[in-house]
């Protein structure tokens, strides 16, 4: 069950790349800044501390 829904989601990834590439790039830039920001906040707060 679990490995039906890990294709399925992957096969849904792969229809959203197909169908809206624009929208699908946009969102991995939005997760991928808000991992940076997230990343160099938590690494300006251990600055700060020291």
């Amino acid at each position: 069950m679990k490995r039906i829904i890990g294709l399925l989601v992957i096969a849904l990834l792969v229809f959203w790349v197909f169908v809206s590439p624009d929208s699908a790039a946009n969102t991995v830039q939005d997760i991928g800044n808000l991992l940076r920001t997230g990343a160099e906040s938590i690494i300006r707060f251990f600055t700060q501390l020291f």
